[in-house]
């Protein structure tokens, strides 16, 4: 996990450094700055659009009663992407536009899916924080301190 952490903060930002060199060597520094802006616009109108689409899917499947898993995902998804769009440079805006086609999405839900079903995932099961009282030494539940007041059904209640 710390490798991990140390390529995406450190490795990715010298990559788009070194990309961004060479398409400016390349074209020119108006027009990859030109582009870097293009592709921010462009990003975020695939988003309100796509998006509009994904929240209609997830509307429609939770008024049926059904849990709208895959349409959640893909809403994760296009939230990435327009993340990464917004985030100057050119690799981040390759891999913001590869979360906006659906067969790759389908792709990485199924991906996502098959190792969860392959090392399952860890419950924890809900119980009283630590130092909670007696229940959790072992108790039969929460104890609930209060205050009680014996009412007779034959006298009128007081105001």
């Amino acid at each position: 996990m710390p490798l991990l952490l140390l390529v995406i903060f450190i490795g990715i930002p010298v990559l788009e450094i070194a990309v961004f060199i060479e398409a400016g060597s390349l074209i020119g520094l108006w027009p990859t700055i030109a582009i870097v802006v293009v592709t921010a616009f462009v990003g975020t109108s695939l988003l309100r659009i796509q998006g509009y689409g994904v929240i209609n899917r997830i509307r429609a499947q939770t008024e049926q009663g059904q849990v709208p898993v895959f349409e959640l995902f893909e809403g994760l998804c296009l939230f990435a992407a327009g993340l990464l769009l917004l985030t100057p440079g050119f690799v981040t805006d390759t891999v913001g536009f590869l979360l906006f086609l659906p067969p790759l999405r389908r792709l990485f839900a199924r991906l996502i899916a098959a190792r969860i079903a392959m090392f399952g995932f860890q419950t924890v099961r809900p119980g009283p924080p630590p130092g909670a009282g007696p229940a959790s030494a072992g108790g039969n539940g929460p104890v609930i301190d209060g205050e009680f007041t014996t009412v007779d059904r034959d006298t009128p209640p007081s105001t």
